[in-house]
C-alpha cells in the first residue's frame, strides 16, 4: 500500500490539501482496508504470521516441497492472516487492541484444512479420488471460509461468480453425468480442494513461485525512497512546461504504477501529491483527478514489472515474462503518449504555465545524487535478460533494493523499517492470493466440465466469425467483470473464458491474452465502478462520475490499442517485423497518437472545427494502425488537418493584430 510522501519542491507549488491516504484506501480499496492493533500480544501475532508468509515463500525458492503441499501451506497461511487482518463488515473499527476472537478461531479453522492437506498429501495422491467423509467435510469448511475471506478482501463479485460456476458444476455432475448427492459432493470437493487444478492451481502457484516477490520488492522500492524520486525526477523533466503539474503526474505515476500493481493505492499515493498541485496550477478538478487516476491506472502496462497480471500471463500462456515485457513497450508508450499530449493540448488551450523554477530540480544533479536508486530495476531487467528465472531475479532485485537503502541516512532499513517493509509485502500479498485462489476455482471448473468447450461452440457461431464483434463482446466482459474486481483476478477468469474464443478466431495467443490484460484494467475508470477515479475525486472534491467520464476520455488509448495489436500482431514485435519496421510502426504511431488526442481534446495551434477534429482522429488512427499504407493516409490526413489548423489561426491573428 502506498503512503504518502512529501515532495518539498512541488510543496512550494501549491499549498498542499490534507488528505488522509489510509482512510480513502480503506474506504475504496478493500485490500487496504487492514486492522490495526495496538496489543502487545496481538501485534506479535500477526507480525508473526506475516513474516512466516515471506520467510515461507524464500524458503520455497531454495528448498524443494511436494508442489500440491507447497501451495496449499502458503494458503493456510494467507487465509490465517487475513481472518486476523481484515474486519467482518466494511466500517468496522480497524483500530483494535486485541484479536477478536472469533475471527482468532475463525482464521485457525480456515487455515487448518489446508495444513491439513499438506502434512497428508502423500496420502491424498493415493486415496486420489476416493477420499473419506472426513476429509469432505474439512473440506467444505476450507472452501466456504475462504468464500467468507474472499468477501472481506476482494468484495462480492468475484465471489458470485466462482459461486455460479459451482452450481453449474452441480448441475453439470447431477444432471449431465447422473450422479448421486454423495458422489457429486465426493467429486466437487475433490476437484475444488484436493486436485492439482482449481484451489490449489496455477493462480496459486504463480504466487508462490513469482507474485509474492515481486509485490515484496515493490515493498523494499517504496522504502528505498523511489516514489519521491520519481516524482522529483518528472517534475525535472516536465514541471516548467505548460501544465508542468499534469505532466508530472502523467509520469510519475506511470513509473511508480508499475510496481505498485493497484490503480486505486497508486492515484491515492501520487494523488494526494499531485492532485492539488494541478488544482493549484488551474485545471479543474475533474481533470486533475482524471489525469492522476488514468495514469494510475495505466502503470500496471507498464514494462517491466507490469504488476502482478503479467506473471500470471506468463504461466498460462508459456510465453516468457521478458517476450511479454517487450511487447507491452509500445502499447504503454502510446498509453502515457496520448495522456501526455491531451494534458498539454489542455494547458495551452486554458492558457496554463508551468511550476516555477525555484520548484524544479536539476535533472542532471538529480540523477547524480538519487540515480542509484534505479539500481534494483535495472538488476531486475539485466538478470531477466539474461535468462535468469523471475523468481531469482527478483530476489537478487530486493536484495540491491536494500543495499541501496544503506546509501541515505533516511533511508536505511533498520530492524524495525525492514519489518515493516516485510510485514507490508505479506499484507499486500494478501488480497491477490485470495482473488488467485478464487479464480482457480473457476479454472477448475471449467477444465472439469469443458464448459470453454461449450462456450466456443456456441459464442463462435453466434459471431459468425466476425471477429471484431467477438473482440467487442470480450471487451465488454472484461470492462463489466472488472468493475470492483482486482486486475489479478480479472485477468485469470477473461483469460480462462474470452481469450480461448477470440484465439479460436484467429488472433495470437500473446495478442489475446494482452487484449484481456488492457481491458481488465481500464475497468478501474470506466463508469460507473470506476474505483480509480472515485479515489481521485475525493482528493480533488470532484464530481466522481464526471471524473470518471474524463478519465475515460484521456485513456481513450487503452479502448483503441488492443483492437490493433489483436489485428495487427507487429505492434507487439510479433510475426518478426524488421528494424525498418519497428522504428516506422513506432514513430508513426506516437505521431498518431498525438493526431487522435489533438482532435479529441479540440486544440492543435488553436481550437479546433468539428471537421479539423475529425481528420486529426481519423488520421491518427490510421497511423496507429500498424501498416504502410495506412501510415501514408494518416501522415497525409493529419499533415491536412495540420496546416488548415495553423493557417486558420495565423489569419485570425493578423485580424486581432
Amino acid at each position: 500500500m502506498k503512503k504518502k510522501e512529501t515532495v518539498p519542491e512541488l510543496s512550494m507549488a501549491a499549498d498542499m490539501e490534507t488528505v488522509d491516504a489510509d482512510a480513502l484506501l480503506a474506504e475504496l480499496d478493500r485490500e487496504s482496508n487492514t486492522r490495526n492493533y495496538s496489543g502487545i500480544v496481538s501485534k506479535v501475532i500477526v507480525s508473526t504470521v506475516l513474516v512466516a508468509i515471506i520467510g515461507y515463500i524464500l524458503y520455497c525458492l531454495f528448498g524443494f516441497i511436494e508442489e500440491r503441499a507447497r501451495k496449499s501451506i502458503f494458503t493456510g497461511l494467507i487465509v490465517l492472516a487475513g481472518y486476523l487482518l481484515y474486519p467482518r463488515k466494511k466500517g468496522e473499527s480497524t483500530r483494535l487492541k486485541n484479536i477478536p476472537l472469533i475471527d482468532a478461531i475463525t482464521g485457525i479453522l480456515a487455515a487448518a484444512p489446508f495444513f491439513y492437506f499438506a502434512i497428508c498429501v502423500e496420502s491424498f495422491i493415493e486415496k486420489a479420488t476416493k477420499i473419506t467423509t472426513f476429509d469432505i467435510i474439512f473440506a467444505l469448511v476450507g472452501i466456504i471460509l475462504l468464500f467468507e475471506l474472499c468477501r472481506r478482501v476482494v468484495g462480492v463479485p468475484i465471489m458470485c461468480v466462482a459461486g455460479a460456476f459451482i452450481i453449474y458444476m452441480v448441475y453439470h455432475c447431477m444432471v449431465e453425468r447422473g450422479f448421486g448427492f454423495g458422489k457429486m459432493l465426493s467429486t466437487l470437493v475433490y476437484q475444488l480442494f484436493y486436485s492439482n487444478v482449481s484451489i490449489m492451481g496455477t493462480p496459486i502457484n504463480v504466487c508462490v513461485n513469482f507474485i509474492v516477490l515481486f509485490i515484496l520488492f515493490g515493498s523494499f522500492l517504496e522504502k528505498s525512497g523511489i516514489g519521491t524520486f520519481f516524482v522529483d525526477l518528472a517534475n525535472s523533466i516536465a514541471g516548467g512546461s505548460a501544465g508542468g503539474p499534469a505532466k508530472v503526474a502523467v509520469i510519475s505515476s506511470a513509473l511508480e504504477g508499475m510496481y505498485s500493481g493497484s490503480s486505486v493505492a497508486n492515484t491515492v499515493g501520487s494523488g494526494s501529491i499531485t492532485i492539488p498541485v494541478m488544482k493549484k496550477a488551474g485545471y479543474k478538478p475533474e481533470f486533475a483527478a482524471a489525469v492522476e487516476a488514468a495514469a494510475s491506472t495505466g502503470g500496471q502496462i507498464m514494462p517491466p514489472i507490469m504488476g502482478a497480471a503479467a506473471f500470471l500471463m506468463a504461466e498460462i500462456t508459456g510465453i516468457s515474462y521478458p517476450t511479454i515485457a517487450v511487447a507491452a513497450i509500445l502499447p504503454a508508450v502510446l498509453y502515457f503518449t496520448g495522456i501526455f499530449v491531451m494534458v498539454h493540448f489542455e494547458a495551452k488551450k486554458m492558457g496554463l504555465k508551468g511550476l516555477p523554477k525555484e520548484a524544479i530540480p536539476n535533472f542532471f544533479k538529480l540523477l547524480l545524487s538519487r540515480g542509484y536508486l534505479l539500481l534494483p530495476i535495472i538488476v531486475l531487467v539485466v538478470l531477466m535478460n539474461q535468462g535468469t528465472t523471475s523468481s531469482m531475479a527478483a530476489f537478487y532485485a530486493i536484495l540491491t533494493a536494500i543495499v541501496v537503502s544503506l546509501f541515505r541516512k533516511e533511508t536505511i532499513l533498520t530492524p524495525k523499517k525492514l519489518l515493516e517493509t516485510v510485514e507490508n509485502g505479506a499484507k499486500n500479498a494478501i488480497g491477490v492470493s485470495v482473488a488467485c485462489a478464487m479464480s482457480g476455482i473457476v479454472i477448475g471448473i471449467i477444465t472439469y466440465t469443458t464448459l470453454a468447450t461449450t462456450l466456443l461452440n456456441v459464442i463462435v457461431p453466434l459471431a459468425e466469425k466476425n471477429v471484431f464483434l467477438a473482440l467487442f463482446l470480450t471487451m465488454v466482459a472484461c470492462i463489466v467483470c472488472g468493475m470492483g474486481v482486482p486486475t489479478t483476478a480479472n485477468y485469470i477468469l477473461m483469460a480462462t473464458i474470452t481469450a480461448p474464443i477470440v484465439i479460436d478466431m484467429g488472433i495470437p495467443l500473446l495478442a489475446a491474452h494482452m487484449f484481456v490484460f488492457f481491458f481488465g484494467i481500464v475497468a478501474d475508470i470506466t463508469p460507473p465502478v470506476a474505483l480509480a477515479a472515485y479515489a481521485g475525486s475525493a482528493i480533488a472534491h470532484s464530481n466522481p462520475m464526471k471524473t470518471g467520464v474524463q478519465a475515460t476520455k484521456l485513456a481513450i488509448t487503452a479502448f483503441i490499442i488492443p483492437y490493433i495489436f489483436a489485428l495487427s500482431p507487429e505492434i507487439l514485435w510479433l510475426n518478426d517485423p524488421g528494424v525498418l519496421d519497428v522504428i516506422r510502426i513506432t514513430v508513426t504511431a506516437v505521431i498518431g497518437m498525438v493526431g487522435i488526442s489533438g482532435g479529441l481534446e479540440g486544440y492543435f495551434f488553436g481550437n479546433l472545427k468539428i471537421w479539423e477534429r475529425l481528420i486529426f482522429i481519423a488520421g491518427g488512427l490510421m497511423m496507429v494502425i500498424p501498416s504502410v499504407e495506412t501510415d501514408i493516409i494518416g501522415v497525409i490526413a493529419v499533415a491536412i488537418g495540420v496546416i488548415l489548423n495553423l493557417l486558420r489561426n495565423r489569419i485570425a491573428a493578423k485580424r486581432v493584430g
